[in-house]
């Protein structure tokens, strides 16, 4: 699969969107017009840059509202288009998108449009360049791409034919399976998008995604625009205002990643196979030396016990029931924050292979002698995400601490999920590593009213729901730069949430403080015996019921910083949520009591 960009799509002057598309790997990219216009290198030099990088310019864009009833403005249409031909050649390629009209001017009935887009195809043959029509989905006239296809073809002219754009079908609600049987198709673009009850102008504007982070069936998409015979680049043409702020190298870089997860989803095998993540081995906190001992002192509080210490030291092994928890005392500037995520996984490294193909960031860890080797991988927050084999069990690098066993009381079955802090404009990077490279489903996204600002929260699950990640983010400005306070957390499963929660409080742990009021409306809100919600309220204990009577109980550790607390959570009766009515009451009570 050849694979292009849409300068548009990228940050930063045209020379640098070009060297980040190139560093990336990316095959070709299409030049944005308003890219070139602002540049001060000419269509030559922009040529040239691009052959040095190594990559091709494939399409100069666009060119817009091409014809129109008023024989003036024709005429001068022609003209500009003489020019912009002129360019494209300049630039090296030969194909100039050109979009359907969208002013009150358009001409309205095909066979006069159809002559105009021929006469203009004459024109662009002159200059040894063909035209791409595309369908707006807000065009005046031709707003699908069944009709655009009908007059390209009505017009019959060798240097005309037409762009599918995934956005400008599947936002409308098209069938695209029509697309199979498309003719004379120039050009492929693609983006993906939210579910955003909006004008499509705007959402196409602003709001568009890379594949895999919104909503569309892009994999159907694809395989009917391959069905087409169509065998040029897939094109990214991505308008988000997120991606026009961040940096351009990173954004190509998860610009290419879902390419490659697109060709995959479209065509299983395209990417070496290898099984998903199977469950938790362990999650890892990293605290400093201030930060370590009030670490050590809230496990010890939920009832783990130091069971080993790493062979080269500074890392110790922590255990409750089938939980293991590594605290990793080596320097770090965090005070206490999750820093890595160790994952089961039935063939670790054809994972590590699989990830690679996918463009994640390897870690070369050091070995020592009789050592586990761990693939590991960097995931765009920084969180190092490892795949841990049986054989040799990653656990046999820890030596045993003799006579230390986990305290007394209930114990933990497993890990239930973790929440990881995102800056503003990482979010949904994060989300496509996820789904890409750990291959976990997207939940929907929450909003929630928090203290200082809106919080965006999204799930990501395993099929089997064995593994759970919640990616988090905050407002956009003010003291918390884009994370929720006290965000990153790691969530605990028991049989037995109350008496977990008396255990803790009984070991001298410190639960968040929950308010009176939150008790008084719960019990407005739920048939709960009085006994019951007296238990609730003594141990800061939240509560929550779905709509098919499955209940949670979960109760929250005070935050030992702005990155870090601990969750102890019970499910009953099927219940598969994450309790997020309760987070604004959380998230006001972090508010109160801060970490360091």
């Amino acid at each position: 699969m050849q694979t292009s960009i849409a300068t548009v799509s990228l940050a930063g002057s045209l020379a640098e969107k070009l060297r980040a598309a190139a560093a990336a790997g990316f095959d070709a990219v299409e030049v944005f017009e308003p890219d070139l216009v602002a540049s001060p290198l000419a269509p030559a030099q922009v040529r040239a840059l691009a052959g040095d990088l190594g990559v091709r310019i494939a399409l100069f864009q666009p060119f817009r509202d091409p014809d129109h009833v008023d024989p003036g403005v024709r005429a001068r249409t022609v003209q500009r288009l003489h020019r912009k031909c002129e360019v494209v050649r300049e630039l090296g390629c030969d194909l100039l998108l050109v979009c359907s009209s969208v002013h009150p001017g358009a001409v309205r009935e095909d066979g006069e449009l159809a002559a105009q887009l021929r006469a203009l195809a004459e024109v662009a043959a002159g200059h040894g360049v063909r035209l791409a029509y595309e369908a707006l989905a807000w065009g005046t006239h031709v707003a699908d791409y069944r009709h655009a296809a009908r007059v390209v073809a009505a017009a019959d002219h060798p240097a005309l034919g037409t762009c599918v754009d995934s956005f400008h079908v599947l936002s409308r609600g098209d069938d695209p399976a029509g697309v199979a049987a498309l003719e004379k198709v120039f050009f492929y673009q693609v983006a993906d998008a939210p579910a955003l009850g909006m004008d499509l102008l705007p959402l196409s504007r602003h709001h568009r995604l890379f594949p895999g982070q919104g909503g569309f069936d892009l994999a159907g998409f694809h395989r009917a625009v391959l069905a087409s015979g169509y065998d040029g680049p897939v094109s990214l043409e991505v308008f988000n205002d997120l991606y026009r702020q961040a940096d351009p190298g990173r954004t190509a870089v998860d610009a290419l990643r879902s390419l490659r997860h697109l060709a995959d989803l479209a065509e299983p095998g395209t990417l070496p196979e290898a099984p998903s993540p199977t469950g938790w081995a362990f999650v890892e906190v990293a605290a400093s030396e201030e930060g370590s001992p009030a670490v050590t002192g809230l496990l010890g509080a939920l009832g783990f016990a130091r069971t080993g210490t790493h062979r080269r030291g500074e890392v110790d092994l922590w255990t409750n029931g089938g939980v293991r928890v590594v605290v990793n005392g080596r320097p770090t500037r965090a005070r206490a924050q999750l820093s890595s995520l160790g994952l089961q996984a039935e063939a670790p490294h054809a994972l590590a292979q699989r990830s690679r193909e996918l463009l994640a960031a390897v870690v070369h860890r050091p070995v020592g002698t009789g050592e586990a080797e761990i693939p590991s991988l960097v995931a765009p927050d920084g969180t190092w995400v490892q795949f841990c084999g049986r054989a040799p069990d990653w656990s046999e690098d820890f030596l045993p601490v003799p006579g230390r066993e986990p305290a007394a009381g209930p114990r933990l079955r497993e890990v239930d999920h973790v929440a990881l802090p995102q800056p503003f404009a990482g979010f949904d990077s994060a989300g496509l590593f996820l789904t890409a490279v750990l291959g976990l489903r997207g939940g929907e996204l929450s909003e929630i009213a928090a203290p200082d600002g809106l919080v965006r929260s999204r799930a990501h699950c395993s099929a089997d729901g064995a593994i759970r990640i919640a990616l988090e983010v905050g407002p956009t400005s003010g003291r918390l730069r884009g994370r929720p306070l006290a965000s990153g957390h790691v969530a605990f499963r028991t049989d037995d949430a109350l008496a977990a929660a008396a255990a803790f409080a009984a070991a001298g742990g410190e639960a968040l403080e929950v308010p009176e009021n939150y008790y008084a409306d719960l019990g407005a809100r739920f048939d709960l015996d009085a006994g019951f919600l007296d238990r609730l309220r003594a141990l800061h204990v939240l509560y929550d019921r779905d709509e098919a009577g499955g209940e949670l109980l979960h109760f929250f550790s005070r935050a030992l910083s702005r990155e870090f607390f601990v969750e102890v959570l019970e499910r009953r009766g099927g219940y598969r949520g994450f309790g997020v009515a309760n987070t604004p009451v959380r998230l006001a009570a972090q508010r109160r009591a801060p970490g360091d």
